[in-house]
């Protein structure tokens, strides 16, 4: 069972550190640079196994009162499959419904760029009720389609 908790400091290492470990989504420097600097202004989530290592990390965008935004969300290869993004996810929920947000988005690469991990990505996101909600083909460069997926809380 992953352990979530909320956590204030060390944000940006724990973030560079996941995100390093997986290349295949992650694999463009200045992205990682900016999610690494970014998170530490957001709320945070992390899930630790049963050690207490983070293994997992989630970041939320607060956009206004309706809306929580998933700004990054990663987890180790090696966990994958074990219900920490799940969980994630769930304790998201918890604490956007707490600061009255009707809606949880996330953005991932648009299926129209044909992507293996991406398509893994796009079916946790739909097995944790995600649905599409639109493509901006544009918002990353052309080479990188943006699918906007929501929630509803």
């Amino acid at each position: 069972m992953a352990k979530i908790r909320e956590i204030q400091s060390d944000k940006g290492q724990i973030c560079n550190r996941i995100l390093r470990a997986l290349p295949k989504w992650f694999g463009i420097e200045t992205a990682i640079v900016n999610y690494t600097r970014a998170v530490e202004s957001m709320p945070m989530l992390v899930a630790e196994n049963e050690r207490g290592d983070a293994v997992g990390f989630l970041s939320l965008d607060f956009h206004n009162e309706y809306n929580a935004e998933i700004h990054v969300i990663a987890v180790l290869p090696e966990h994958h499959g074990k219900g920490f993004g799940t969980a994630l996810v769930n304790a998201a929920e918890v604490c956007a419904r707490k600061l009255g947000a009707r809606y949880l988005t996330v953005k991932t690469l648009s299926p129209s760029k044909p992507n293996e991990e991406y398509e893994k990505t796009r079916r946790f996101y739909r097995s944790v009720g995600f649905v599409p909600l639109e493509e901006f083909k544009t918002l990353w460069g052309e080479a990188n389609p943006c699918l906007l997926m929501i929630k509803s809380l």
